[in-house]
């Protein structure tokens, strides 16, 4: 199969699984089949690990997708397919670089659809193909597109048509054609500009024999002075990381046992100010050694300082965990409190990858690009696991647990609120959530998500 074979074999795979249809089961389908026919249509030198880590993903979210449906789910979903795609043509390619091609592609949709003879196969004389193209496809578009601008202009005119029962409602297809056009002909014939190519190689995680050369950032710095202002900025900044933890971790451990809801709105602006604390410790660290500082052999200090700041700043995250961790065990897992745990472990793994940096002698880009793969990966995480099923089954246990917060606030904890109901013989309760569940067991076969079709 040719391009223009994927565009339209796809387009008209997305009309059948979406016109009059709401989104569930079938973006599942489709990105199991847009999985597939990429895997096959890659070159064998492109199929690399990385290649077959995001097929399984983009599989396995669309596994996600279909049972879950919700917006953690489509993120991942995207995201594989996406990123599955953009590897299958550019084993190379820098993970950074993929929102300027997206944007870029989306931005000339029209003016690269439209011209046709880069994209469509070159004939002579047309073949089946291209007939089809030009005596049907074009002509029925054009009709419906007129057909219904016409009828939203003349009630007469839309009432000669009344009598022809044809069940179609042409503005949600043509809506349905238009998006599976633009989804298909971006995936199998999206363009990278020569710009973004030659951006490329400045993304590379390691140095060239340039940077290697020792010369001040600043004409107005020599290279004494500027390693002697990094050395008592670092030395500085640990001093003041010290007195910091130290009257952290007092007020987190030691003060006063405070109400829950003050209790909670102090860990949560604390672990806001550790986390843009991590942030700016490694945007300070990434500004000392962007360049010649990782090969000065007179900068053994300026590093041995970085690398125990880095070390207190992940005593500092460490700390917040711990104090987290003791606000569960106390009141109860929620979202925003694992969501803590999730950003907090991201802290910690940047400050591993910046003593990496410092060690390895890497470029910062190297965090840039290192760290893309891990917030992709948080959103994998999130997408395949049902947290509100574990928040509910956990909470359940508790004296505190708040039956009306669970029900309302809570996604995909059905099977444990019936749990829940059965054990207290709970028939009113068991008939609310039954309730809730019976809309989803009425949908058509492929707006239907698969979590709601498992609770009986």
């Amino acid at each position: 199969m040719k391009t223009h074979h994927y565009i339209f074999f796809t387009t008209v795979l997305f009309i059948v699984l979406f016109y009059d249809q709401n989104v569930g089961l079938n973006l599942g389908i489709i990105t199991v089949i847009y999985s597939t026919l990429t895997f096959f249509r890659t070159p064998v030198k492109n199929r690399t690990p990385t290649f077959f880590f995001l097929l399984i993903t983009s599989l396995l979210s669309a596994a996600a997708f279909a049972w879950y449906g919700d917006f953690p789910s489509f993120l991942a979903v995207v995201s594989s397919v996406v990123l599955l795609g953009y590897r299958s043509r550019n084993r190379r390619m820098k993970i950074l670089l993929l929102i300027p091609v997206i944007v870029t592609n989306c931005s000339t949709f029209l003016c690269r659809f439209f011209s046709f003879d880069k994209w469509l196969p070159k004939r002579k004389i047309p073949g089946f193909w291209q007939k089809m193209f030009a005596f049907i496809f074009i002509p029925l578009l054009l009709i419906a597109v007129f057909f219904g601008v016409y009828s939203a202009g003349s009630d007469h005119f839309a009432n000669l048509f009344t009598n022809i029962e044809l069940d179609i409602n042409f503005w949600q297809l043509i809506v349905i054609t238009a998006l599976g056009l633009f989804v298909a002909f971006n995936y199998w014939n999206y363009v990278v500009e020569k710009t973004i190519y030659k951006t490329n190689s400045i993304l590379n995680n390691d140095f060239n024999e340039r940077d290697k050369i020792l010369k001040p950032t600043y004409s107005f710095f020599d290279l004494d002075t500027e390693r002697m202002s990094g050395v008592i900025s670092l030395l500085a900044l640990n001093i003041l990381l010290i007195f910091f933890i130290i009257t952290y971790n007092y007020e987190q451990f030691f003060e006063t046992v405070k109400s829950p809801s003050r209790l909670s709105q102090e860990t949560h602006e604390r672990v806001n100010v550790v986390i843009i604390s991590i942030v700016m410790a490694i945007f300070v660290i990434m500004f000392y050694f962007k360049s010649s500082f990782n090969f000065d052999p007179k900068a053994g200090s300026m590093k041995i300082l970085a690398k125990i700041w880095i070390f207190l700043n992940a005593v500092l995250v460490i700390s917040a965990l711990v104090k987290n961790s003791e606000y569960i065990e106390n009141y109860g897992f929620t979202y925003k409190r694992l969501g803590v745990y999730a950003f907090l472990i991201l802290s910690l793994i940047g400050l591993v990858m910046t003593f990496i940096k410092i060690h390895l002698r890497k470029r910062n880009t190297f965090l840039f690009n290192t760290m893309t793969w891990y917030v992709y990966g948080t959103v994998l995480v999130c997408s395949y696991i049902n947290w509100g099923g574990i928040i509910t089954s956990q909470n359940m246990k508790r004296k505190d647990f708040v039956l009306s917060y669970y029900e309302t606030t809570i996604n995909f904890n059905e099977k444990q609120l019936l749990e829940y109901a059965e054990k207290r013989h709970d028939e009113k309760l068991k008939q609310e959530i039954l309730n809730k569940v019976k809309p989803q067991h009425e949908e058509k076969t492929l707006s239907k998500i698969l979590y709601y079709q498992t609770v009986k």
